[in-house]
């Protein structure tokens, strides 16, 4: 590894960029992908390990590569601080994801109630700015309560984020679509909102929902078929 390949991989680290470590095979060349001086193919590969985030050898023009690669673990960002969240947040970090709780009542996002996991107190709005969610954040309303709710899908909606998700029955989810619409949001923009947020699994309690939002969360991630409640 040259000297500039390990300091863009650590400089890659400290941002939280993901980037694809390139080994040809079996002479030891390496690119940091994306990198333009790497052939269309290699990009490309990479491009794909990097959506799928999954190490893979591949085949490129009769020549064998190893792409590794490095990335920061996906994000969800879960506004409300309610039933709900208290089981999402532990299995969501189990299944790998860097969970944060969005929820300036002070009193409900608690070390408490949520041991072990990031707490922001920020208007959800704010919060969601400052957290700059790219295309490995997920975003899920939890909260029922359009004042909390709204501004975090507003922002989000208008990030790259892979998953935008909200708890609700469809009458409330028809509205919640209207009011967004009145922010000016379009057709193309309010389709992202996965609403009501979860698998059909016949969830009931705080607990199941939580399972079935997750797993819609790893189907949409995975690029999984899914039919959503």
């Amino acid at each position: 590894m040259t000297p500039e390949i390990l300091a863009g991989l650590v400089a890659a680290r400290e941002a939280g960029r993901a980037v694809v470590l390139a080994t040809r095979l079996p002479d030891g060349a390496q690119h940091l992908l994306p990198d333009e001086s790497a052939a269309p193919g290699l990009l490309a590969a990479g491009a794909n390990a990097l959506a799928e985030d999954q190490s893979r050898m591949v085949e490129i023009a009769g020549e064998t590569w190893f792409l590794h690669v490095h990335a920061p673990p996906p994000r969800l960002l879960i506004v409300g601080a309610v039933h709900i969240a208290q089981s999402l947040a532990p299995m969501a970090t189990a299944a790998g994801f860097a969970v944060t709780i969005l929820d300036p009542r002070t009193g409900f996002a608690t070390e408490a109630r949520f041991p072990g996991t990031a707490l922001n107190h920020a208007w959800p709005d704010e919060a969601v700015a400052a957290l700059a969610p790219d295309a490995r954040t997920a975003i899920v309303t939890l909260s029922h309560d359009p004042k909390l709710d709204d501004p975090a899908l507003d922002r989000g909606l208008r990030t790259e984020a892979f998953f935008v998700g909200a708890l609700g029955s469809r009458k409330t989810h028809a509205a919640r679509l209207q009011r967004l619409a009145s922010l000016g949001h379009g057709a193309a923009s309010l389709a992202r909102v996965r609403g009501p947020v979860g698998l059909a699994i016949g969830a009931v309690t705080a607990p199941e929902i939580a399972v079935s939002i997750l797993a819609e969360l790893i189907a949409a991630r995975r690029k999984a078929p899914m039919d959503a409640a």
